[in-house]
């Protein structure tokens, strides 16, 4: 099955923004850690997953997630999702995934939360 995913990466002043657009699967998640490590790699610490144009996380998508998660939390970091479709949030929670990332409606209410 051909994946539609795609993604924007932008910094502001030290938190990364990542945007989505597409089911979060395998190839999603991928393309959102290598991202993700690109600009780890450099020190950023700081995250928010903008879902706002997805509709679905699968499972291995969420695992790439966590991965993210995990990284962040050996240097302190802090990841936020933003945007959440209820389906996605709904499974973010089931995951439990927000005992150890924030939430936020909008990225711009995120960026007050750093």
């Amino acid at each position: 099955m051909e994946s539609n995913f795609k993604l924007t990466s932008v910094l502001k002043g030290d938190i990364l923004i990542i945007t989505t657009e597409g089911y979060v699967n395998n190839q999603g998640g991928e393309m959102i850690l290598t991202t993700f490590n690109d600009y780890f790699q450099k020190g950023v610490k700081k995250v928010v997953i903008n879902f706002k144009r997805s509709n679905l996380v699968n499972s291995i998508g969420i695992s790439f997630l966590i991965e993210i998660i995990e990284q962040l939390n050996h240097v302190q970091g802090k990841l936020i999702f933003t945007d959440l479709e209820p389906a996605i949030e709904k499974t973010l929670t089931i995951m439990g995934l927000f005992n150890f990332a924030g939430q936020a409606a909008t990225v711009k209410s995120a960026l007050h939360n750093f």
